[in-house]
């Protein structure tokens, strides 16, 4: 049975951020047969009113289907960016007519945010206490708004188990194609991501794009030393000798692979390295001593710390969830 996603679409709500559950998880297919796998996620598109027309921020409306009872069969509820979110955005309070929205939803059920569609989660009090994260420019108000949330402003998205929220725009889909990781593997998350033409893991602790000024047209970039870190992450890399790929210094260097990439080398490696062991535990049947070294760990201990603080459960763990027979430890 399909994963049911339902989509709260607000008055004034942002086309580009409304569609992105529909590309993401409408499309996604089991790995099977690449391609033609069968559907793994429905999604609808509801309104807090009856059925009928939802203005957007644009000079078009759309017409939901569906209305708000479609909440009472969601397993996941997404709730977009909207422009006008009224009291909930300029008191942190429900109206009537969302709260009574809101209620058709069943405990359990997972909550995820885009952009200021985290204003909605917070106002229902499905953040209090907890770790979140919305448009960087939002971010301050967003925190006076809502002091008992823990609010994040540099990453692309957070995910607190049932609760998950994004950045703003693009970082929605970061979160989307996360979801479609963490419920079915990196290869059905690779997939969509290739056939949607978009990257396939920017690490949800990678910065917003803050005040990043691009780099001064015809100044050399960090490009190649990814390039050639990624094809040798079995072995050690050092920084002196990715920044001896540009034919620069290490200071300038780590600097422009900051202004670039918006974290640190050592940091980036890890990312890539962890995403290594990923596939790796899920394609192959390589020992946890095998994988720890060919995705340039060293050691199962180092695999295993690193894939915990990312993932939050083992290798072992993370291979049983989602490969069905391991040949092997």
């Amino acid at each position: 049975m399909c994963h049911r996603v339902v989509v709260l679409a607000l008055d004034g709500v942002i086309p580009f951020e409304l569609g992105i559950p529909q590309r993401i998880f409408g499309r996604t297919l089991s790995a099977e047969t690449p391609g033609a796998g069968k559907r793994l996620y429905s999604v609808v598109t509801c309104s807090v009113r009856p059925p009928g027309p939802v203005r957007t921020d644009a000079d078009f409306s759309i017409m939901a289907e569906h209305g708000p009872e479609a909440l009472a069969t969601a397993d996941t509820v997404v709730v977009p960016a909207s422009y006008e979110l009224g009291p909930v955005h300029e008191e942190g309070r429900l109206t009537d007519e969302l709260a009574a929205a809101l209620a058709y939803i069943r405990p359990g059920t997972r909550m995820v945010s885009i952009c200021t569609g985290g204003y909605v989660l917070a106002a229902a009090g499905y953040l209090d206490g907890r770790p979140a994260t919305t448009h960087w420019s939002s971010a301050d108000h967003f925190q006076r708004l809502f002091p008992k949330v823990r609010v994040d402003p540099d990453v692309l998205f957070i995910d607190d188990g049932d609760v998950l929220t994004s950045a703003g725009v693009a970082a929605g889909i970061d979160l989307c194609l996360h979801i479609v990781r963490r419920d079915h593997g990196t290869a059905v998350a690779n997939d969509i991501a290739r056939r949607t033409v978009v990257p396939p893991h920017r690490d949800g602790g990678q910065a917003q794009f803050i005040l990043r000024p691009l780099p001064e047209a015809g100044l050399a970039t960090t490009t190649a030393a990814r390039t050639w870190a990624l094809g040798r992450l079995d072995q050690p890399i050092l920084l002196r000798d990715m920044a001896r790929q540009e034919s620069m210094s290490v200071r300038t260097f780590t600097r422009r692979f900051r202004e670039e990439v918006g974290v640190s080398p050592g940091q980036w490696l890890a990312q890539q390295r962890v995403e290594r062991a990923r596939q790796l535990l899920e394609s192959t049947g390589l020992s946890i001593d095998q994988v720890a070294r060919d995705a340039g760990f060293g050691t199962a201990t180092s695999l295993r710390q690193h894939v915990q603080a990312a993932l939050g459960v083992s290798p072992t763990v993370y291979r049983r969830t989602f490969r069905s027979t391991v040949p092997g430890r």
